[in-house]
């Protein structure tokens, strides 16, 4: 089977990463939607005899219980009784690891004594998951910090756990990287199409960028030719839409849709500074330490 048609030839320098890893990474690159992104993350895990894959995002890192979406490449219905006992979900790989760790860990029912103490109700839920396909698998925690959040992918299939360390032995490399650049392009898109999801229309997108941007309502309404009691309503409509409740809240989304730059990327003008560091810092420094250049172009 050949390459398609709209993937772009890698140079020569590109073909040292595993063929199947270079091959989804150039696929991603050619997604514009999120839905394209997840598809080609089930295939990874199909081609790779791992066809049951979760990828699971919390909204707010300090907060796992602010679950941003779930997303299974199979009927996971089964589990919702599971998730709502708090004593059992509590045990989640996403909950237990994921949350505070980074290092990707086999799971499954064939890894639980590798893995902490768990109750034995959650010990049931995993016989349980085994005897319909999923005794083992890969999972890799997933970070982005504005804002902050926390996400897990995890590409399992119906092996012993000796078979499983093989395909982790073989392909450990290309399922921790392929979620990690899948994941990030996935939120890239998701952000996106937040206007799309909640039906943001237009003119509700440049209000969001006056409001980010910081002009008072006049202002707007001068910017706009319409009454400040107009310009207030149309900020309620928002408000209504995506269940925020001021203003600064408006103003922070409309930063994450990516309709404002991030504040930390710096001045978007010809003339910025940029820090370059030499050296290593000392420890304990808290980053002091090396050579330290401010230059400006």
């Amino acid at each position: 089977m050949g390459a398609p048609a709209d993937r772009r030839p890698p140079v020569e320098a590109e073909n040292h990463t595993p063929d199947t890893l270079r091959d989804f990474l150039l696929d991603l690159e050619n997604t514009g939607h999120s839905s394209d992104v997840w598809r080609l993350i089930v295939e990874l895990g199909r081609q790779l005899n791992l066809p049951y894959v979760d990828m699971i995002a919390s909204s707010n890192y300090a907060n796992w219980k602010k679950t941003q979406f779930v997303l299974t490449s199979y009927d996971s219905s089964w589990l919702n009784a599971v998730n709502r006992d708090p004593d059992l979900a509590r045990w989640s790989y996403f909950r237990s690891h994921a949350m505070h760790h980074l290092t990707p860990i086999a799971v499954g029912v064939e890894f639980v004594e590798e893995y902490r103490h768990i109750p034995q109700a959650r010990y049931e839920v995993l016989r349980e998951a085994g005897r319909r396909g999923i005794r083992a698998g890969f999972s890799v925690p997933l970070r982005l910090h504005a804002p902050p959040q926390a996400a897990l992918i995890t590409f399992s299939g119906d092996h012993s756990r000796r078979e499983m360390e093989h395909i982790i032995r073989m392909h450990g490399w290309t399922l921790n990287v392929a979620a990690l650049s899948g994941h990030q392009r996935y939120m890239t898109h998701f952000a996106a199409e937040f206007s799309e999801r909640n039906r943001i229309t237009d003119k509700q997108r440049e209000l969001l960028q006056m409001i980010g941007g910081g002009m008072q309502d006049k202002v707007i309404a001068e910017e706009l030719g319409i009454t400040v009691s107009a310009v207030r309503q149309r900020m309620n409509n928002i408000l209504k839409k995506t269940g925020l409740s001021n203003r600064a809240e408006l103003a922070a989304l409309a930063m994450s849709m990516g309709i404002l730059p991030d504040p930390l990327e710096g001045t978007t003008g010809e003339s910025h500074t940029v820090r370059v560091e030499m050296g290593l810092p000392q420890k304990g420094a808290s980053g002091k330490g090396g050579i330290r250049v401010r230059t400006r172009s």
